[in-house]
This record gives structure tokens, C-alpha cells and sequence, in this order.
């Protein structure tokens, strides 16, 4: 017997009608953004690598490349007529805290240059004056030769015909720690985006959960933007501490204003959520997102100019580096924070991360399997 057989009608009244409800559009966005915030909770390795590793790496890169004291460059003199006095020359020059000496036979001279001990081999020639052997490849090797020739010089009794003065510059804003921690954020969106998305979906799809979800109503785009934006979240904790971090403990100058820099970041998170669910829509196994993600991954690691700048890469290239999603996200939050560009100056760079974001949203609609 049905419900409305079991409900008593008085007569010369109307049956009561119960009032259907009607969820809205976003309903079953809402519901399945909420559900995946949950998830998250019971996982707590997210913690980890979405939030503390990133503070360990900035904080570990900040130490070695902390501002110091120049290492004094490893210089070998080759033993023979005019070594003794060549190593006094150093020894008395004004820079001689900037070199450290050996005196060594010609074979553990060479051998210790190969093998990187020194960055700087000095053989005296007699009348013929020195022989420098150094490494043109080598930033310190290069740096040694400049320094000893100069010093060298110097001490002989050269005289430079123009006087010089010498400033460093080690101001917040133009130290490595600067340049890496945008760089560090940038990688983070984009590692958080791709991995906690592609692994998440797969791992649902070797579960069956996903097979689940083909007999209820929830219509594919909301599920997969759900997906998407449950970043969003994340990305406001990871871009909070990562700045606060470089505030607090290396000083840095935040010139941007903050909701710039969180809408460059949400941006980034929503560009790369996409390409991590394209990348994850077919996959059937953990190894086999994990090695597309790599695949997609690697060349913006390596490019986009996370730990140093893509500038120094060929300028043939240049044009295919700046349109990678990551090379338009570092340098957006770097112009914005290091240098307060405001985002209207930035449209190229956004259009790069919208295009990769929208388009790759587009293709996992397309693509996308439950089973």
C-alpha cells in the first residue's frame, strides 16, 4: 500500500500535497567539492607534501644560499723555478684571504683539477712568465683566474689607470632566496594540482567508486570541476605559509598586494587541476598516472625557471619555454611579488595559464571514463 492510500482524506478536504524539493544547479557541485574537502582529511601525507615539504625545501635552499662570505678559491702552483715566489705574491696581495694555496708536483696538480679539488692550476714559466690552466665551463674556475691574474698583477706593481670602487648589493628582493620562493610556489600549485587530482581520480577508478557514480544523476562536469576546485583551498594555505615563511625567517619584501597574488594562485591551481585530470581521465593504474604526470611534468621542472632562470637556455627555445604553464605562473608571481606588476600588465601570462586550464578541462569532458 502506498503512502498516499495509507493517509486518511476527511471528507470535503483536498489530499495533502507534500512540497517536492528542488535542488539548484550547483547542488551536486557543492555536495561533491564538500565530499572531496572530507577525503583529504583522511589522508594525511597531503599534509606533508602539500604544506611542510615545500617549507623544508625553501627553508634548506635559503641556508645554502644564504648570504656569506665568498669561498675562497682552491689555487695549485706547480712546484719548480718561481713557484715559492709566486705563492708569496698571493699570500701578500690585499685579496689573499680569498685564495686558498697548494704547492704540488705537475701530476697532483692536474689530477686535482680534474677532479675538481682545484679551481685553479698556476705553472711558472721561467721568463715566459705564468700558465694559467682553468675551465672556461666552470663559473669558479673562470672567477679563480680573473681574481688570482688581478691579484698577481697587483702585487707586481700594475697600476690601473682608472680608479674603481667596489659596492656589493645584497638587499631583499635581488638575493636567490627571492627569486627561488616564488619558483618553489609555482611548482608546488602545480605538483599539488596534478597529484593530488590525477592520483585521487585513479585511485577511485581502481576502487570502482567511480563506476558508482555512473547511476546517480551528478552530471560529469560538476564532478570533475569539483575536482578542480577543491585546490582552491589548499592553495590559500600553501601560498600563506610559503610567504610567511620568507617574510618572517629571510626578510623578503612582498611588494604585490595579496589578493593578486591569490588570484594568481587560484588561477594556477585551476590551470594545472585541469591538466592533471586530462592527464588522469583514462588511466586505469597508480603506475600509469604516475608516469604520464612525470612525462607532462619534467619539461616545466626543468624550464620554467623554478630554481633558476629559463634565460639561460638558447633563445631558440625561449618562445616554447614562456608558453609552459609554469613558466607564465613563476613569472607572474614573481613580477607581482618581487616587483608589484600589477595583473593587467600580465594578460599575456594569465591568457597562457586560462588557455591551458580551459582547454584541458574541455578534454577530460571529452575523454574522461568512469570504468
Amino acid at each position: 500500500m502506498s503512502v498516499a492510500e495509507q493517509t486518511p482524506v476527511v471528507e470535503g478536504t483536498a489530499p495533502r500535497k507534500h512540497p517536492t524539493r528542488r535542488n539548484g544547479r550547483w547542488a551536486g557541485y557543492l555536495h561533491l567539492l564538500m565530499a572531496r574537502m572530507l577525503e583529504l582529511k583522511r589522508e594525511p601525507e597531503v599534509v606533508f607534501w602539500v604544506f611542510v615539504f615545500p617549507l623544508l625545501l625553501a627553508t634548506g635552499l635559503g641556508i645554502a644560499f644564504r648570504n656569506k662570505p665568498a669561498d675562497a678559491s682552491s689555487v695549485a702552483i706547480v712546484s719548480g723555478a718561481g713557484a715559492l715566489q709566486t705563492a708569496a705574491l698571493l699570500q701578500n696581495s690585499p685579496r689573499h684571504d680569498s685564495f686558498k694555496i697548494d704547492l704540488q708536483d705537475t701530476d697532483a696538480a692536474w689530477k686535482g683539477f680534474r677532479l675538481g679539488k682545484y679551481d685553479l692550476v698556476i705553472e711558472p714559466d721561467g721568463a715566459a712568465g705564468l700558465q694559467y690552466r682553468y675551465d672556461p665551463a666552470r663559473p669558479e674556475s673562470v672567477l679563480a683566474r680573473s681574481e688570482v691574474n688581478d691579484a698577481l698583477q697587483i702585487a707586481a706593481g700594475r697600476k690601473d689607470v682608472i680608479a674603481t670602487s667596489i659596492v656589493t648589493s645584497s638587499e631583499p628582493g635581488s638575493r636567490y632566496i627571492d627569486f627561488l620562493i616564488p619558483g618553489l610556489l609555482g611548482m608546488n600549485l602545480m605538483n599539488s594540482g596534478m597529484w593530488g587530482i590525477g592520483f585521487a581520480l585513479v585511485d577511485m577508478r581502481q576502487r570502482k567508486l567511480l563506476k558508482r557514480f555512473v547511476g546517480t544523476p551528478m552530471r560529469r562536469s560538476d564532478f570533475l570541476l569539483a575536482l578542480m576546485s577543491s585546490r582552491l583551498v589548499l592553495m590559500i594555505i600553501e601560498i600563506g605559509l610559503l610567504l610567511t615563511l620568507g617574510v618572517l625567517v629571510f626578510h623578503m619584501k612582498v611588494l604585490g598586494s595579496i589578493s593578486a597574488i591569490l588570484l594568481l594562485g587560484g588561477l594556477g591551481a585551476l590551470c594545472f587541476g585541469g591538466v592533471g585530470l586530462v592527464t588522469a581521465s583514462r588511466a586505469q593504474k597508480i603506475e600509469s598516472v604516475s608516469g604520464l604526470m612525470n612525462l607532462v611534468m619534467m619539461p616545466m621542472w626543468i624550464f620554467s625557471g623554478v630554481f633558476f632562470s629559463y634565460e639561460r637556455f638558447p633563445a631558440v627555445i625561449q618562445p616554447l619555454i614562456k608558453v609552459l604553464p609554469l613558466t607564465a605562473l613563476n613569472d607572474a608571481l614573481r613580477a607581482s611579488i618581487l616587483e608589484g606588476t600589477p595583473l593587467i600588465h600580465q594578460w599575456q601570462r594569465l591568457l597562457v595559464m586560462a588557455l591551458w586550464g580551459g582547454i584541458s578541462f574541455v578534454l577530460a569532458l571529452k575523454w574522461f571514463r568512469w570504468t
